[in-house]
């Protein structure tokens, strides 16, 4: 494992360079570490979800990926060093499968929203998909290994899951988008 920190201003970072797991230096703006700042943002969009009433296997599952999301960002900051594998895309697999089992099938679109910790779910959502960019955009320039992306992809999908079944948990429903309150999509015909 990578150094740790033993305290925290350690003013190596004031010339725009941050250190790797791996000791290696790189400017803030590399790819690698929007990437890990991305994967970091969605860690933290989780702890605020934790701080709402969720059911007890929901509070598991999210602490279990917590943990899997501090792997991962450590996976990035260590090149060529693997901590998640195709194992945890398959426990995402599984955790989708089950919270998905009973939720009606989707006949329209959805909007983020509802009760407070199913749009907190949502947010959780879309910054991972962010981070699933950055990842992407990353695996253009070094390698990336591909669990770490499917990892996330899968993640943003069980966010949108967790979401539906947060808002069933509080006693609501998906908040569905009204084609006919935003006037709908404009016609061939129409401006754009």
């Amino acid at each position: 494992m990578g150094n740790r920190l033993s305290k925290i201003v350690t003013r190596t970072g004031d010339g725009g360079k941050t250190g790797l797991g791996d000791g290696a230096r790189v400017d803030k703006f590399s790819l690698r570490i929007v990437a890990i700042g991305e994967i970091d943002e969605t860690n933290s969009h989780i702890g605020v979800l934790l701080c709402e009433d969720l059911p007890q296997d929901v509070r598991a599952m999210l602490i279990d990926i917590q943990h899997d999301l501090f792997d991962l960002g450590g996976e990035l900051s260590m090149p060529r060093h693997t901590l998640l594998g195709d194992a945890h895309v398959v426990k995402l697999d599984e955790w989708l499968a089950h919270y998905n089992a009973d939720l009606p099938r989707l006949k329209e679109f959805i909007l983020p929203g509802g009760t407070r910790a199913a749009a907190l779910a949502h947010i959780v959502r879309t910054v991972a998909r962010r981070a699933e960019r950055a990842m992407v955009a990353l695996g253009a320039e070094e390698t990336v290994a591909p669990a770490p992306r499917q990892y996330i992809n899968r993640l943003s999908d069980l966010m949108f899951v967790l979401a539906r079944v947060l808002n069933r948990a509080g006693g609501g429903a998906d908040v569905l988008w009204q084609r006919e309150r935003s006037g709908g999509a404009p016609s061939d015909g129409e401006a754009q």
